[in-house]
């Protein structure tokens, strides 16, 4: 066994630092294989690392780059460093091994993202969500989780909300299917409550809006995704799927400007963010 590299959640240094190790192996004209052949690097750990699936020691590292050529000291310093702050995983650490894989995935990346565009059909999105519809939410979605399962669950989501009170928050548009503001999660008391704090939720960076039923039918109807984008343009736009056959991150460029033209249209189809404010406050105000 290859113990070159070790598992843990990407990051987005991490998914630079496998961008750049493969275009500097696809620019050496080599192939995986050869490059496992030449430097006693497992073929499957040079795939993980690639894929941003680990992160490579520096020993590994320090034997890619001088097989690939880069002599350049300042070239080889960068990607080090970004090697070493690839692991910084910071208040998610504490529940990574209560957290699906995947879903560890896209929390450390939306915590670096610097902004956030985010569909859903079914229920409010996580980082507006009220901690008794959070509760319900999980709940309700894993009927055999356990109370510890479920508490631990709502602490990571609602810690997720932080980065929305940063001195440089998240800038998040969220648009929602009217479906989501009538399905009775948790029951009229906590839908009141979740609505009500979603009507309220407007701010210079936090955009709500909502598609109502009167619509038809819309680009969205197939299911949620998220787009994030990233402060530095080294590191490109990320889509995020959420689906009952798993979880699916997307990177590829057609792809990334198919989901963008999807929520081009869903922003023009729902109601302008006062009107889906007013829409879901008299909601709110029906549930008793």
């Amino acid at each position: 066994m290859d113990l070159s590299a070790r598992r843990q959640p990407p990051t987005v240094r991490l998914r630079r630092l496998a961008g750049e190790l493969r275009g500097l192996r696809t620019k050496s004209g080599m192939t995986r294989e050869e490059v496992s052949e030449q430097t006693g690097i497992n073929s499957a750990t040079l795939y993980r690392i690639e894929t941003a699936r680990v992160r490579p020691q520096r020993r590994t590292l320090v034997a890619l780059l001088d097989k690939y050529g880069v002599t350049d000291e300042d070239r080889r310093d960068e990607l080090i460093d970004l090697s070493k702050q690839a692991t910084q995983l910071g208040w998610l650490q504490a529940y990574e091994s209560a957290l699906p894989e995947e879903y560890t995935a896209y929390i450390s990346f939306e915590n670096e993202a610097l902004g956030v565009r985010n569909y859903e059909s079914l229920f409010v999105p996580g980082l507006l969500q009220v901690e008794s519809y959070a509760r319900a939410v999980i709940a309700g979605a894993v009927p055999i989780a356990d109370e510890d399962y479920v508490e631990r669950r709502v602490e990571a989501r609602l810690k997720r909300q932080a980065s929305l009170r940063k001195p440089d928050p998240l800038k998040l548009w969220a648009i929602v299917d009217e479906a989501v503001l009538h399905r009775l999660v948790g029951g009229p008391k906590v839908m009141a409550e979740q609505l009500n704090a979603l009507a309220a939720a407007k701010q210079p960076h936090v955009v709500v809006q909502v598609v109502p039923f009167g619509v038809g039918a819309h680009p969205g109807m197939p299911g949620s995704f998220a787009i994030m984008d990233f402060p530095d343009p080294a590191d490109p736009d990320l889509v995020y799927i959420d689906s009952m056959a798993g979880d699916l991150f997307l990177e590829r460029e057609p792809d990334i400007k198919r989901f963008a033209v999807i929520f081009e249209h869903l922003r023009a189809a729902a109601l302008n963010p006062v009107d889906s404010a007013r829409l879901i406050r008299e909601v709110a105000s029906k549930m008793k």
